[in-house]
């Protein structure tokens, strides 16, 4: 397997930041106040949470040392990204386009990711039980937990995309119907109906929505790491500005890298009702020291030691998405008989 040194993630929150360059490093200034100073070297990830952006000449640096920057508002929402020269494999990126035209190639990939996403939700509803009996209702979470077992197992039979995602569509919603059984601590303020986003309307929302949008962000450069276009996916169809095989290749870690992250968050209080901020129009966000705090436990979750399931080695969990995009583009290249998804045992 090539081998890939997981470097540090900068993180820009204060809303009226502006980021410049000066030599080999990136300056955080705010008005005539610099707040930081970090070597390029050191960084894979900018990620600003302001509107005033980057100097050209900075940006142009980003590019060239392919460091990954992306611009969001404050409350979360993409706005841009800065990309260099593609250095992608051009043949490899054919083929991917080539699968992509094909609903029923696409079908074979897509399905292996949902048979991942499923196995996986199942597990978080496992874990609770076998950790947390006494606390939760045990006979509805096994319930779910055999309906999910049930599904995945029926995964691989289905030959049909439109098929598959209503299969994926029922055995989400059921997924989502216990989540709230999850939730352990901060009852009162965090309470989980339904799944709802554009905007989230309550605190788990809120907190799920983010996760997502940072994960998909990782799973966009592990995809363009290896060569692979994170915008042309398989079961996410073509849409202008969304990075569908991102979407695709995040389907098989929401549930193990996303939905753990913030039942541990809860669960653990290092977040609570004082971390978010509701607008007039009732949508919910993380606020500025939510964000922090996210953002510092993201970090530290990144760096843990996990043995790789189908690998069997020793990678750290920040490493996940890119070892899942490193054994795509060797399925698409055809090393790989069938691509294999990140089973969490």
């Amino acid at each position: 397997m090539n081998t890939r040194k997981l470097l540090n993630t900068l993180y820009i929150m204060t809303e009226n930041a502006y980021l410049t360059l000066d030599g080999e490093n990136v300056v955080v200034v705010n008005g005539d106040t610099v707040l930081g100073r970090v070597p390029l070297h050191t960084l894979e990830n900018i990620i600003c949470f302001t509107y005033k952006g980057a100097s050209p000449a900075f940006m142009g640096a980003c590019a060239d040392r392919k460091i990954s920057l992306c611009f969001y508002s404050p409350t979360g929402k993409f706005l841009a990204r800065v990309k260099g020269k593609e250095y992608g494999n051009v043949l490899l990126r054919k083929e991917q386009y080539r699968i992509s035209d094909s609903l029923e190639r696409s079908t074979t990939y897509a399905k292996n990711m949902i048979l991942g996403k499923v196995y996986n939700s199942r597990w978080n509803i496992e874990r609770t039980i076998r950790d947390h009996a006494l606390r939760v209702d045990v006979d509805k979470l096994r319930t779910t937990a055999q309906t999910l077992k049930d599904g995945y197992q029926n995964i691989p039979l289905i030959q049909d995309m439109e098929e598959l995602r209503g299969k994926e569509g029922k055995l989400a919603e059921c997924y989502f119907g216990v989540f709230d059984e999850l939730i352990l601590n901060q009852k009162e303020e965090f309470v989980f109906k339904n799944r709802n986003r554009r905007p989230p309307l309550d605190n788990v929302n809120a907190l799920l929505s983010f996760t997502y949008t940072v994960l998909a962000n990782d799973c966009a450069n592990a995809l363009e790491g290896v060569g692979l276009d994170p915008y042309v996916g398989f079961m996410h169809r073509d849409r202008p500005g969304r990075k569908s095989l991102a979407l695709d290749l995040m389907e098989e870690l929401r549930a193990i890298s996303g939905d753990r992250f913030v039942l541990t968050l809860i669960n653990m209080r290092k977040i609570n009702g004082s971390h978010f901020e509701t607008q007039k129009d009732g949508a919910v966000y993380l606020n500025e020291k939510g964000r922090k705090i996210f953002f510092s436990e993201w970090q530290a979750r990144k760096r843990e030691q996990i043995t790789h399931p189908y690998l069997k080695e020793k990678i750290e969990w920040g490493l996940v998405p890119y070892v899942q995009a490193l054994l795509l583009a060797r399925t698409i290249r055809g090393d790989l008989d069938e691509y294999p998804p990140f089973f969490w045992k």
